[in-house]
């Protein structure tokens, strides 16, 4: 009966260890605390995988600094664009102060003045205007008409490129007329500095006449159509 007693007693003292040993295994490893160490392992997502982040900025920041760039980029294609606006054109008009002019008197069609136009060094223009405004003295009765003659478009002038002009100072058939030993002449009629051109010889003035610029000294011999 002893030994009966003493072997159920033993039997009890192991399954109470057994219980004993199972909860304290499940108290220091319960179902949260695996889970928290799963989450702690994982790389996060600002990482490059090797644990360690690979960048200080947000993802928003980073798109935000590439739209940056863009913009700086489309502004420089603009500026090329504004500068090659700049191109287009004729570009210079010849003013009376860039040109100089020289005036020799020929026999054709009764005589009358040739006057030859060349930009000075280092200049290019255009006589973007027809015909230049001529006078002789500040007299309404010595301001020259135009007839017409030469041509219609824009001459460049630069180096040795050269318009001529001609003007004839009377084209009536009287006695009458003014003297004058100079000619005034501007390229556009509200030429600021026009220039005065001494004559080779005293003209005699009445309902003088001038002709548009032309590149050939034949389209510049005035004739009253």
């Amino acid at each position: 009966m002893r030994s009966r007693l003493a072997a159920r007693s033993t039997r009890l003292v192991l399954a109470a260890a057994a219980v004993t040993a199972l909860a304290a295994t499940s108290t220091a490893c319960g179902p949260d605390e695996v889970e928290d160490v799963s989450s702690s392992s994982a790389p996060s997502a600002d990482s490059d995988g090797s644990g360690s982040p690979s960048s200080g900025e947000s993802p928003s920041a980073s798109r935000s600094g590439s739209s940056g760039s863009s913009g700086s980029e489309g502004s420089g294609d603009k500026a090329a664009g504004s500068s090659d606006g700049e191109k287009s054109g004729y570009g210079q008009s010849c003013g009376t102060n860039v040109l100089e002019f020289t005036v020799t008197s020929e026999s054709q069609a009764g005589g009358y003045y040739l006057v030859t136009a060349k930009a000075k060094s280092g200049i290019t223009c255009y006589l973007d205007v027809n015909t230049p405004s001529v006078s002789f003295g500040s007299g309404a009765d010595g301001v020259a008409s135009p007839v017409g003659q030469g041509g219609a478009d824009p001459i460049k002038l630069t180096g040795s490129a050269v318009a001529y002009t001609g003007i004839s100072p009377k084209t009536t058939d009287s006695d009458g007329g003014k003297e004058f030993e100079n000619v005034i002449i501007a390229t556009t009629e509200d030429d600021a500095d026009p220039a005065e051109l001494k004559l080779p010889d005293p003209a005699t003035v009445d309902k003088p006449i001038v002709t548009n610029w032309a590149t050939s000294r034949a389209e510049a011999v005035p004739v009253i159509v």
